[in-house]
């Protein structure tokens, strides 16, 4: 039951960004964007989204190889926190 109301509510969930984004997408008319705009609009928002996805991958990739781990050398003038 619960695997279903979660599944459920990932549905509500996306139908609700999907409205978001066509009122937001309908609402650019209004303002008076030129078609150039609203390519450079979409090139800039898919740009951001797969170079925040790429850095994501590197820092996953990085901390699961350990090489983030082998360049650390805490201080010895600090004193030991757990």
């Amino acid at each position: 039951m619960k695997i279903i109301s979660v599944f459920i509510l990932l549905i509500i969930l996306l139908g609700g960004g999907g409205y978001v984004l066509n009122e937001s997408w309908t609402s650019l008319n209004a303002l008076g964007i030129a078609y150039h705009g609203k390519i450079a609009l979409m090139l800039g928002v898919i740009g951001t989204f797969l170079m925040s996805a790429g850095l994501m991958f590197l820092v996953f990739y990085s901390s699961r190889r350990g090489y983030d781990a082998e360049n650390y050398k805490p201080s010895p003038l600090l004193p030991f926190r757990k």
